[in-house]
């Protein structure tokens, strides 16, 4: 559940620079805010707070807010309206469907002297016999009731009917407060059941509830599928217990939106660890099998040419790398039969057709494509000879491209056992 947190005011006092002692207006809606606190210490010069759709029970912590003209407390669990008092210049307060039953707690407002406006709808005091003329005749100050103008002849009746009016409210009053007091008892058996159940389930882990020792239970654990069915029927179980619960007819109460808030959060929280599980660390790409043959790997899923330039014995390489992505985030790794390109921590790999130098291999790339280019020189010992059929299969040819190569741009090699060279192990391709 939310709480009233300096973080919380602050990331919702961008308006302000994040200064939250000289707020003027601060809304914090849709928060799961279940109690008030704070704000009276933090934001002294508060002029408008917005607190709708919260789980709000109480209204507290606000009477220090000498500055506070609107309060929106609408879509909370409020049932009482209180401490409102100190809100010297408040001016508008919305309680639009609360669960306020004790009407005659607006009589706390009387000191309220410039409130003008206030909202009451979808309270159940609201659908008492008298509520207007009761609400008109205790709070002589407002102008509006439920975006309602108050004019003055209904006032004047509200304060003649007035005694008759108040008798019948407090018994309506009474009747609620029993009828509200049952539905708090129902809520704290169902409640104490649902945790015994919990409790039941628990016991078991693994099964659910059931007892391990049961016909069904056994089944399960000697079936051949074992863990998935195990895993399918909790899904299905964990379906059917969130089916029931939404079909369930329930009472509209503070207790209600607790339960439905909970039940939303516990299924949040399942799927989170559902998530969790089912995310498994990739195995590492395999590039040389256990026998030392290299494969074909293009994991950065990019286009590319390899071309036999017969006339300089040597063979190019033209990788189609992303137009605008950095050169540091690109590796490049010459063996004598294959070449290794690693681009944001992606593999390519490709197995060359002849044996080259590595040592007399280049890179460039072109700062006008981003195309890499890598330029492999054939051993002396090798033969050139035509591409094996699989090479047309795999290799997408790209058209030729203008190359701006770099002066002294080093090559990223790294050399096999038993070669030994100059350069060193592993470079960056730098522009």
């Amino acid at each position: 559940m939310g709480r009233i947190t300096e973080d919380l005011i602050r990331r919702n006092a961008e308006h302000n620079d994040c200064v939250i002692f000289s707020l003027e207006e601060l809304s914090l809606h849709q928060q799961e805010i279940e109690r008030l606190e704070h704000i009276d210490k933090w934001c002294r010069d508060l002029k408008i707070l917005y607190l709708q759709n919260n789980l709000i029970g109480k209204i507290e912590n606000v009477g220090k807010l000498k500055k506070l003209e609107y309060l929106n407390l609408a879509l909370n669990n409020i049932e009482k309206i209180e401490n409102l008092e100190g809100c010297e210049w408040l001016t508008k307060l919305d309680l639009t469907v609360n669960f306020i039953g004790e009407l005659s707690s607006i009589k706390t407002l009387q000191h309220n002297i410039h409130l003008k406006e206030l909202f009451l709808m979808g309270n159940p005091c609201a659908d008492f016999d008298g509520y207007r003329q009761f609400v008109v005749a205790t709070l002589e100050q407002l102008k509006w009731l439920d975006g309602k103008e108050i004019e003055r002849s209904e006032r004047i009746q509200a304060l003649q009917n007035f005694p008759v009016i108040e008798q019948q409210i407090r018994e309506q009053e009474k009747a609620y407060c029993l009828k509200r007091a049952k539905d708090k008892e129902e809520a704290q058996r169902n409640l104490q059941e649902e945790e015994e159940k919990e409790a039941k389930a628990g016991s078991y882990p693994g099964f659910e509830g059931r007892s391990p020792f049961s016909v069904e239970s056994s089944c399960h654990v000697q079936a051949p599928e074992g863990q998935e069915g195990k895993c399918n029927q909790k899904k299905s179980k964990d379906s059917e217990d969130d089916l029931e619960f939404w079909n369930k007819p329930s009472l509209f109460t503070p207790e209600s939106r607790l339960e439905t808030l909970r039940h939303m959060e516990k299924q949040r929280k399942d799927q989170e660890k559902l998530s969790e599980k089912k995310k498994k660390v990739k195995p590492p790409r395999i590039l040389i099998t256990k026998d030392g043959k290299a494969l074909n790997v293009n994991d950065p899923k990019i286009d590319f040419s390899l071309k036999d330039d017969e006339k300089r014995n040597q063979i190019i390489l033209d990788l189609a790398v992303y137009r605008y992505l950095d050169t540091s985030l690109i590796d490049v790794d010459v063996q004598p039969t294959y070449v290794r390109v690693m681009v944001k921590g992606k593999p390519f790999q490709l197995v060359l057709p002849a044996e080259v130098k590595p040592d007399s291999s280049s890179a460039s790339r072109s700062q006008t494509t981003g195309h890499l280019v890598i330029c492999m020189p054939k051993t002396c010992s090798s033969h050139s000879h035509s591409c094996p059929r699989r090479w047309h299969q795999h290799i997408l040819s790209c058209p030729s491209q203008r190359l701006e190569v770099i002066p002294d741009l080093p090559l990223a090699v790294t050399h096999p056992p038993g070669r030994r060279s100059n350069h060193r192990s592993a470079t960056n391709i730098q522009i």
